[in-house]
């Protein structure tokens, strides 16, 4: 059976933590848990025959770890096929074997952050996961379940890996913070978007906390979700008694809070970090099988995009789709994409963001350049610095693929229409990676003159999406704005089939607004007074120019007066900071036409700061070198600008209004200042920019180093001289490079509960051999509890706190 069908009746119940239960049987500090599926196989199964006479109809085998940077072919092929293994011959040990029960395949993540913030390429992971999903597949796995994923990239890494690997269903379960974010920032929202884009079957949420703390993030995936939930929290947090790690949540508790969640129409349910076959047992007898909200799985019919941090939802609200990445009529952005010139292209986009656009169309579209090439590293580029959903621009199906399959989220797609190849061509691309798809209403014959054979293309290209499993939420339809002073009659049938295609067929819809005016003076006034009259017709988003003033005011007042802006707040703050700009201002610091810094966005701020902030590599380094040549002194560029830039934005990720991608790109720019900043100090002798030594480490048995290299990146920044030890490092060789360099501060990384007690040994080894050393743990599964009973000197929840406690240590 499967198990798609099987959930359609049926309440789904998972299994509980494995690592709690091996480490409860012997697993040993920084021992490898997919080892057992060899060395200690009767042990697995009696785990899995626990877990299903406990109810849980699905057995997750011990593969969670199990990847090419952690084994060889041979020993991925020997540990995952033989898990696979154990779980079936589990099944047959049940007390009732004939009930429908299934084997998971567990895919965890990596442990590698990917590029443009780590080093893995996106396509290198892909090729990671998919060569434990096709083993697998092979073993005989009835399910894949991709699950403990923080970061929106890695978790499309891994679900494209499965969908192009094997056609098994796929479970995608996220792991959020406090915050009700992943740890690169998207919002559980995003990840809807995403992953029912790219197929999942089941989406949700694992690990990281307990339930009740889970309840935040549980409720927007039902409010926003079309398809089964699947929810696996932790038992609480964990802490340290008589040498053992607990937990505080117990069965009680724990499946009181599950059967809440079921009840409002969750459909999977289990447990990780903590769970034992005690809390499935207790959550199925309140909860029992049969589905009770089968209303929950309902096509919600948002029309959604989404960038790596939030979804953008189109609803009465109008949306702002920024035009200025496009060569057409630009002659300097023409210059720019000739020369390769990201930084220009860059600035262009954060000068809109700071307009308030909510998507940016992006269209590097010219004769002799690799389209697919710079499409591809432009979007890249963009997302790695701007948390906006991008719009790909583009009519090359080659550079369309390849943006669309290296986006981070959910993007807009421009374009397809009612031409029977094009539509062939474009919503195979669709289908597969997800994505909303402006659809404009012209076909073979032209681009009609009347409403109502607009409409009827409409009508066909919803019908031909149809057959690509395409719903009609994913298509945005642009009716297409034409020249009035080529045609008087031009506007009227625009408006006439938007009218339509938004009231009567149910979609939203999308214009090019300037093209209206094209050829008359003052082109401003008409095109600004046309977006009012489409907005009143149900005109959903527009592409425009953010710098047109009469656009914008036209767009605060439309809201303001249809009661989408509470107060008037934004319409307040709009006017009362409002500068008249003529026309859109050269790319550069945020400035408007005159030259004047854009009202409230960092007008006090110097240039290399803003580039930083912004995380714009090359202009700091441009920045700082020419501050350097005009006789800065290299220590005060440091403490006046590089140093204030980076607390700025650490400032901004504590309080949550920054996220880690920006910080991660903020200090990579600065690295750039710094480069030039050590090679002046190099002609200093006797001067130098150190803070000293800093050993770090992912313990032994941990391969997963992202936050580790994050922390190293921010301290490097901040100054320090770190020594990386790498991840599964012995306590012996952390204890060396602390005698090696004399470091005073260490760094220790941990994600999984089954490594935390190699975290105990390094820390007590380094106790006993390097009393006066300060230590600072961080990872996933820690606390300050936690620290506090291993050892540690300090607990940091997050690479800031690591860097904030070195500095107190050095500064005194």
């Amino acid at each position: 059976m499967d198990i798609r069908e099987y959930m359609k009746d049926h309440t789904v119940y998972f299994d509980g933590g494995m690592g709690t239960m091996l480490q409860a049987r012997g697993l040993q500090p920084g021992e490898l848990p997919e080892r057992w599926n060899e060395s200690h196989p009767d042990e697995l199964v009696d785990i899995h025959r626990l877990y299903f006479d406990a109810g849980s109809d699905v057995g997750t085998a011990n593969t969670f770890g199990a990847n090419s940077f952690k084994y060889s072919d041979d020993e991925l092929t020997r540990y995952i096929t033989a898990g696979i293994d154990l779980v079936k011959k589990a099944m047959k040990l049940t007390k009732d074997p004939d009930r429908p029960m299934f084997a998971a395949l567990d895919v965890g993540p990596v442990g590698r952050l990917l590029k443009p913030y780590g080093d893995l390429e996106f396509d290198e992971a892909v090729e990671v996961y998919s060569k434990t999903i096709k083993i697998g597949a092979e073993a005989g796995a009835d399910l894949v379940i991709i699950e403990t994923m923080n970061d929106s990239y890695d978790t499309k890494a891994a679900l494209l890996a499965a969908k192009e690997s094997c056609d098994l269903p796929v479970i995608v379960s996220n792991a959020y913070g406090e915050d009700g974010k992943l740890m690169t920032g998207a919002s559980p929202t995003a990840m809807v978007a995403m992953l029912e884009g790219l197929g999942a079957d089941v989406i949700g949420v694992n690990c990281s906390l307990g339930p009740k703390e889970l309840e935040g993030v549980v409720d927007e995936y039902l409010k926003t979700a079309s398809v089964p939930i699947i929810v696996q929290p932790n038992a609480g947090l964990p802490r340290v008694e008589n040498g053992r790690t607990v937990f505080d949540v117990d069965e009680e508790e724990f499946s009181s809070v599950m059967k809440s969640f079921i009840d409002k129409g969750v459909r999977v349910a289990g447990g990780c970090c903590g769970t034992t076959p005690a809390y499935i047992a207790a959550t199925l007898e309140k909860s029992g099988r049969a589905v009770i909200n089968p209303q929950a799985v309902e096509d919600k019919g948002l029309t959604m995009i989404s960038s790596y941090t939030h979804a953008v939802i189109f609803d009465r609200s109008p949306i702002l789709i920024g035009e200025r990445i496009n060569p057409t009529g630009k002659k300097k952005f023409k210059e720019a994409l000739r020369n390769h010139d990201i930084d220009y292209i860059l600035s262009e986009g954060l000068r809109q963001q700071e307009r308030g656009v909510h998507v940016l169309d992006v269209n590097v579209g010219l004769p002799e350049i690799d389209e697919p090439e710079l499409l591809d590293t432009v979007t890249r580029e963009l997302q790695a610095i701007i948390d906006l959903p991008l719009q790909i621009d583009t009519t090359d199906i080659t550079a369309m693929e390849r943006a669309l399959r290296h986006y981070n989220g959910k993007a807009l797609i421009n374009s397809v229409n009612g031409k029977k190849e094009v539509m062939e061509a474009v919503f195979p691309l669709v289908a597969k990676y997800g994505g909303l798809c402006v659809a404009l209403t012209l076909d073979e014959d032209g681009i009609p003159a009347t409403a109502q054979e607009r409409v009827a293309i409409a009508k066909n290209i919803i019908a031909t999406a149809e057959k690509y499993g395409i719903g009609k939420k994913d298509l945005l339809f642009d009716t297409l704005a034409m020249a009035i002073s080529a045609d008087s009659e031009a506007a009227l049938a625009t408006l006439g089939s938007l009218h339509t295609i938004k009231n009567e067929l149910g979609c939203h819809t999308s214009l090019g607004v300037s093209n209206i005016s094209f050829g008359l003076p003052q082109r401003e006034t008409i095109t600004s007074t046309f977006f009012a009259i489409a907005l009143e017709n149900g005109l959903s988003a527009a592409i425009m120019n953010p710098f047109a003033d009469d656009m914008m005011k036209t767009y605060y007042s439309f809201r303001a007066l249809h009661a989408l802006d509470e107060n008037c707040s934004d319409y307040i703050e709009f006017a009362t900071n409002f500068v008249p700009t003529t026309v859109a201002a050269p790319a550069g610091q945020g400035v408007g036409a005159s030259g004047a810094a854009a009202p409230g966005k960092d007008a006090d701020m110097s240039p290399l700061k803003h580039a930083i902030i912004k995380g714009l590599k090359e202009k700091t380094g441009a920045i700082t070198a020419e501050m350097l040549a005009a006789g800065a002194d290299p220590l005060a560029l440091v403490s006046d600008e590089v140093i204030p830039a980076l607390d700025k934005v650490g400032e901004g990720f504590e309080k949550k209004t920054m996220f880690l991608p920006q910080l991660l790109m903020s200090a990579e720019a600065s690295q750039y200042a710094f480069e030039q900043i050590k090679a002046e100090m190099n002609k200093r002798p006797g001067e130098s920019v150190s803070r000293g030594k800093f050993v770090i480490a992912t313990v032994k048995g941990d391969i997963h180093d992202i936050g580790k290299n994050i922390v190293k990146l921010l301290l490097e920044n901040y100054g320090f001289d770190v020594e990386d030890l790498g991840r599964d490092v012995p306590p012996e060789t952390v204890l060396e490079a602390v005698k090696r360099t004399g470091a005073k501060l260490v760094g220790l990384s941990a994600l999984m509960t089954t490594t935390v007690p190699a975290m105990e040994e390094t820390i007590k080894l380094l106790r006993k051999e390097a009393p006066d050393v300060l230590i600072v743990v961080g990872g996933a599964v820690l606390t300050q509890e936690y620290a506090d009973k291993i050892g540690a000197d300090h607990y940091a929840k997050d690479a800031m706190a690591t860097v904030r406690y070195a500095c107190e240590v050095v500064d005194g």
